[in-house]
Parts: C-alpha cells; sequence; structure tokens
C-alpha cells in the first residue's frame, strides 16, 4: 500500500528544481469510452469512425480524463506519501498530443518555486511543473499549478521571510 514504511515528504524536502518521475499507467479503449460516456460525450472520445474523421485522426482520450488520469498518477507516485494539503489553482492545462487506447501514461513533476505562507506558518506553497509522457516519450500533456504541503515544523519567523 502507497506510504507504507517511507517517511512523509514535507515542504522542507521538497527540493527547487529537482524533477520527480512517476507512473505506469495503462489507456484503454473501455476506459476512454467509459469516462467520455459519463463527462465529454464528443464524437472522437466515444465513436471510433467519427473519430477517424476529426482534427484527431482516431479514437483520444478527452482532454479531462487526461487530467484525471495524471491526478492518479500525481497521488500514486507522490502526494500519497506527501503532507499534502490540496491546492488552490491550476494555472495552465496544455493538450499537446492525444492520449490513445494503448498508451502508457507515465510523468514527471518539477517544483519551479516554493514559498511559506505569511497568513499560515505551518504551509508551505509549491509552483509545479508537470509532463504527461506516453510510452515513447512524447508529451501529450502539461500542466502548472499550485500545491499546499505542510512544513514539518511550523515556524512563525519563516512566514516573515516570506515574500
Amino acid at each position: 500500500m502507497p506510504g507504507d514504511n517511507i517517511e512523509k515528504l514535507y515542504w522542507e524536502d521538497v527540493v527547487v528544481g529537482e524533477p520527480v518521475r512517476y507512473g505506469a499507467y495503462p489507456v484503454t479503449r473501455e476506459a476512454i469510452f467509459e469516462f467520455a460516456h459519463a463527462y465529454d460525450p464528443q464524437p472522437h472520445h466515444i465513436d471510433e469512425e467519427a473519430a477517424k474523421l476529426s482534427l484527431v485522426k482516431g479514437l483520444c482520450a478527452s482532454g479531462w480524463h487526461s487530467c484525471a488520469m495524471f491526478m492518479r498518477m500525481f497521488h500514486d507516485g507522490v502526494l500519497a506519501n506527501a503532507a499534502s494539503l490540496g491546492g488552490p489553482s491550476i494555472e495552465e492545462v496544455k493538450w499537446l498530443k492525444p492520449v490513445r487506447p494503448g498508451h502508457v501514461l507515465s510523468a514527471r513533476s518539477t517544483c519551479v518555486d516554493k514559498r511559506v505562507m505569511r497568513s499560515r506558518p505551518g504551509v508551505g506553497i509549491c509552483s509545479m511543473q508537470h509532463e504527461v509522457f506516453n510510452q515513447d516519450g512524447e508529451v501529450l500533456m502539461t500542466m502548472r499549478n499550485a500545491v499546499f504541503i505542510a512544513l514539518r515544523v511550523p515556524r512563525p519567523e519563516t512566514a516573515e521571510a516570506a515574500p
């Protein structure tokens, strides 16, 4: 089970600029159909013949499904072992190439900046850059967002030093 016998990752442990790789998430035709029928029933997600005639030239996962699969990988690969407190925003998501049945997704996440909240000195904010790849190393999706993560030892003086 994720998290067993692993020390939790706190804000102090996050290294700016150090990428973390994770995931091996298989994408199935059935999962694409199931998600699309429930949440994004556009023809290129639910009809293989219509998808062939679309801009993406074949069946592909919804962008929102791609985000959901990323979130599963991010949770299992990072957040399950972190003192995560959620997140306030997603600044940007780019769907660069279609996610297809048969792809095996992986991801890389890099903290590009971090600081302690002035109003809550026990809470850090990490600005993250994420990339989602297929099994051939092609970048399919990118995302930028902020993640709240607890400090191991809250220090009010740290909040004063935060920009």
